[in-house]
């Protein structure tokens, strides 16, 4: 599969889904308190840094960087799917949300004082991600944070129905902290934090804070 292949069907699902998508997630945070502690440390290092842009890098309909803007950080959301796009301005009217990829950041070297992927990486084949951490790396300041959320695991598998009940056609990569660090290291970073998430649950998680 050619990365215009995975790419497309990404945004085609994610455009197919993005209202039940939206619906769902809405209110994810408020019973995630593990994601909202992490948030709150990774807003104060920006503002403690003296602040600047943050990008929400797969932002989805908009939630996470909704409540980073809460915490006092000038976040603004980036998504390839235009559909969801759509939503989180009409959800969070007043918030700067952008169409664009991740495999190809439109921003200048060394202008984001932060960036989160949230559950955006699983997505991306094995050998597409050390290139779009190489991209993260280039447009991070010195020492600026980057938190990333991903299911643990070692499979993946294609995700035929979402949201709604929506097709989609998109794979799922589940990937050990482990291998993540390793890639992270690999594009200049230095991990600070791994936070397991629900670890003995169906759906085991993990958040790795690094610094390039």
């Amino acid at each position: 599969m050619t990365a215009d292949d995975w790419l497309a069907d990404t945004r085609t699902s994610y455009d197919t889904v993005a209202v039940s998508y939206a619906d769902f997630v809405r209110e994810a945070l408020d019973g995630a308190p593990a994601l909202r502690t992490a948030l709150a440390l990774f807003a104060a290092e920006v503002t403690g840094a003296g602040g600047g842009p943050v990008a929400d890098v797969g932002c989805g309909p908009g939630h996470v960087t909704a409540h980073l803007r809460g915490l006092g950080v000038d976040a603004f959301g980036i998504d390839l799917s235009p559909g969801m796009v759509d939503v989180a301005r009409s959800d969070h009217p007043g918030l700067r949300f952008e169409v664009g990829s991740m495999t190809a950041l439109d921003l200048a070297e060394a202008s984001l004082a932060g960036l989160v992927a949230f559950w955006s990486l699983i997505h991306v084949p094995d050998d597409e991600v050390p290139a779009v951490l190489s991209g993260f790396h280039r447009v991070l300041r010195p020492g600026a944070p980057l938190l990333t959320g991903f299911h643990t695991g070692s499979v993946s598998r294609l995700k035929t129905e979402g949201y709604g009940g929506h097709p989609m056609k998109v794979h799922v990569h589940k990937r050990p902290p482990a291998r993540m660090t390793a890639w992270l290291q690999e594009a200049g970073f230095t991990v600070a934090t791994e936070t397991l998430i629900a670890p003995d649950s169906p759906t085991p998680a993990a958040l790795l804070l690094a610094h390039p």
